[in-house]
């Protein structure tokens, strides 16, 4: 068990989830007994063999198992052919399965419900699979399969106006936040709020930068994002732009990232911080009373202040 790393609630939340009584009879009796011995759980649970070794599975998979190395299940042969999906895959369920999770999911149906409303069809079985995967596998709740259902949906719109979801999608999104652990509600909408603020400023640097009317390249936003990590308010973005520009002619990002990064590590990440350094910045404009834009100053000068900074 993982108990130094897998607080009480966090456990409890993920065992509610499953929705499997014999997970959370297996999980109590080795928290209760610290025995990992199948054979000696399945006498003293009333459960047959298969079905603990089903749970242990079950357990492993969401983090609330941990192997001793003292104590294995019995027949290690059987416990070798478990199939154990990639770590961003989840598991392939029969239609039985999915029939017999389903009922026994609460929340199932709303979330059935609002995936086919989001898809525009009736869903698959695979599609089904995925759903049921989401709470058995990885132990997301309803309420929070459901956020994640809506947020993806808004993620393929702002990709492409009027774009729906893959499931695939909402299967990478799903161990995201799985390994984010977000499993109530208002981890899921405090993550939602975080990750639209971060858009909105990628929106906004993008129309800066004069990036406006395409999508941007995965190595641009990739730049963006890193400034944005590294603490850069907007401002600061828009003068090592004016700077790149005036010094290179147009955008060059590797000229504009080494301008943030000396920033960075000069620790000024806002434009009034960065010309309380420099006061008269090489390559500003200082404007007239009348509204005219006096001459920056040469080449040489620019290149001594990105120099020192």
């Amino acid at each position: 068990m993982q108990e130094a790393h897998i607080d009480n609630s966090t456990a409890a939340d993920r065992l509610i989830a499953a929705h499997d009584g014999d997970v959370a009879l297996l999980y109590i009796f080795v928290r209760r007994t610290g025995c990992r011995d199948l054979e000696k759980a399945a006498g003293a649970l009333c459960r047959t063999l298969q079905d603990l070794r089903a749970a242990e599975e079950k357990l492993r998979r969401m983090g609330l198992w941990e192997d001793s190395g003292k104590e294995r299940s019995s027949a290690p042969s059987e416990q070798s052919a478990v199939f154990v999906p990639p770590a961003d895959e989840l598991p392939s369920y029969t239609a039985e399965e999915i029939t017999r999770l389903a009922a026994a999911s609460p929340g199932f149906e709303d979330i059935r419900r609002e995936a086919t409303l989001i898809k525009g069809k009736q869903l698959t079985s695979h599609e089904l699979g995925v759903l049921i995967g989401l709470g058995d596998h990885l132990g997301l709740p309803a309420e929070v399969v459901l956020e994640l259902l809506h947020f993806c949906a808004e993620k393929a719109a702002l990709h492409r106006p009027g774009g729906r979801p893959g499931f695939r999608l909402i299967e990478q999104e799903a161990f995201h936040w799985a390994n984010l652990e977000i499993l109530t509600f208002e981890q899921a909408e405090e993550y939602i709020r975080r990750q639209r603020d971060r858009s909105s400023a990628l929106g906004r640097i993008q129309t800066l930068l004069g990036l406006q009317g395409r999508a941007l390249t995965a190595r641009e936003r990739e730049h963006i994002e890193s400034w944005l990590d590294m603490g850069f308010a907007e401002d600061a973005i828009q003068l090592a732009y004016e700077l790149t520009v005036y010094k290179t002619n147009s955008l060059k990002w590797p000229y504009m990232n080494a301008i943030l990064r000396s920033w960075h590590e000069a620790g000024l990440h806002d434009r009034k911080a960065v010309e309380a350094k420099e006061r008269t910045y090489p390559g500003s404009r200082k404007t007239t009373p009348g509204g005219t834009s006096a001459t920056p100053v040469d080449l040489g000068e620019l290149e001594k202040f990105l120099e020192n900074m």
